[in-house]
């Protein structure tokens, strides 16, 4: 499988080649290519990517992973109407 077509954030189809390229391009932190990319801001938050993320950086030479300032979970996204936020009741 190539780097094209090997997806490592599944929720926004970021693939590996897109996440070396931004490395490359940027010498950026896993975090920098979090915001660079949206790897890991789909529905799971990077429940799913986020190691793999901040192991591919490792492996091309980006800064390593500090915890400084962590990438944080997100909890995943459900649908909510606009009656329900308007205060509408059922």
């Amino acid at each position: 499988m190539s780097e094209k077509q090997t997806v490592i954030c599944r929720c926004e189809e970021i693939t590996l080649e897109e996440i070396k390229e931004t490395v490359e391009r940027y010498k950026c932190s896993s975090r920098e290519v979090k915001l660079r990319t949206r790897a890991g801001m789909g529905p799971c938050g990077g429940r799913t990517c986020r190691a793999r993320i901040d192991r591919i950086v490792e492996q091309l030479g980006g800064p390593s992973v500090s915890n400084e300032v962590s990438l944080s979970y997100r909890p995943p996204v459900r649908p909510v109407s606009f009656g329900v936020l308007g205060g509408e009741s059922k």
